[in-house]
């Protein structure tokens, strides 16, 4: 499992309670189970399985208890009990190894994570007629006051994550050991403090106006799926869709993905309430559409430097 599939385990939490963000679904698929299954919230997140998520509990124990360890080592050092922290570094370096054995290519242990959300409440007419004001607010200089009114533009889940660096952290803790044996203990302290300011932190954004979206979408594709659909379903489907459609638009207006993954994905809401609407399963527009939300969510991540 890659570090990616572990930030994805971390996702597919967060999307969960995003889903709950949305309108009942249920009451839509006529009191069928309309939202997305675990596995269908796992694709959404990136292509995370259960399996990744007991992984990524497992890991986090293991990578948390060594990040404990070196904090123990570093206070038996102040203490002046060398033996103390040798053995404490001794235990941080098994459980990194633990790491290193399941997982050899891991570049970065999760050792915590936070989920911060932010949402606002207006229509893609407010936020066009704030994005305008704070446009104009730029071009005269005032930069404050359109920063303070920026502040409020976001509706997301934000998952920040502190990771231990496997390249350098183990190396670290070693040479630590090997100053312990030297009776080095304040080289070795120091060693231990600049590993410990190498934790790195990544950040996972989760747009709601597309994970409401893609919710809205799944709730239409399984009325779809039903056979000898009543009239009811079909006006139930229609609802789902617009209320897709509604989400991209203020997807768009808070400027989430590009401009042409959320066009493409208007377009395919398109397509299903075509295909739908003259009764069709539309298995096939369902399948591609989740391939687009796949792409508007990738695009909204941080670029890497």
């Amino acid at each position: 499992m890659t570090f990616r599939n572990l930030a994805h385990g971390v996702a597919a939490i967060a999307l969960l309670a995003a889903t709950a963000c949305s309108d009942n679904a249920e009451e839509a698929a006529g009191g069928q189970e309309a939202s997305a299954s675990a596995t269908d919230t796992d694709q959404a997140a990136g292509g995370a399985t259960a399996e990744d998520q007991v992984q990524l509990g497992t890991l986090l124990k293991e990578a948390v208890s060594a990040l404990d360890e070196t904090q123990a080592a570093i206070s038996a050092i102040d203490a002046g009990n060398n033996q103390e922290a040798i053995d404490a570094l001794a235990r941080a370096t098994g459980k990194l190894e633990i790491i290193l054995t399941r997982e050899p290519n891991l570049a970065l242990a999760p050792v915590a994570n936070s989920v911060i959300e932010h949402d606002v409440l207006a229509t893609p007419g407010d936020v066009k007629a704030l994005s305008d004001r704070i446009e104009d607010l730029t071009d005269e200089g005032r930069l404050q006051e359109a920063r303070r009114l920026m502040e409020g533009l976001a509706s997301e889940m934000v998952i920040r994550t502190s990771n231990l660096p496997l390249g350098t952290y183990p190396d670290a803790i070693k040479r630590a050991a090997a100053l312990l044996d030297e009776q080095k203990p304040q080289e070795a302290k120091l060693v231990l403090l600049n590993a410990l300011s190498t934790i790195v932190v990544t950040e996972t954004i989760i747009p709601l106006p597309i994970v409401r979206a893609e919710t809205s979408v799944e709730a239409a594709r399984v009325v779809a799926a039903k056979k000898d659909r009543t009239k009811e379903d079909n006006q139930a489907i229609a609802a789902e869709l617009q209320k897709a459609r509604e989400q991209i638009e203020m997807a768009q207006a808070l400027g989430y993905a590009t401009k042409k993954d959320l066009d493409d994905l208007q377009d395919a809401i398109k397509e299903l309430e075509r295909e739908t609407g003259e009764g069709n399963a539309a298995d096939r527009f369902f399948e591609r559409i989740k391939g687009l939300f796949g792409k508007a969510r990738e695009a909204v991540q941080p670029k890497k430097n």
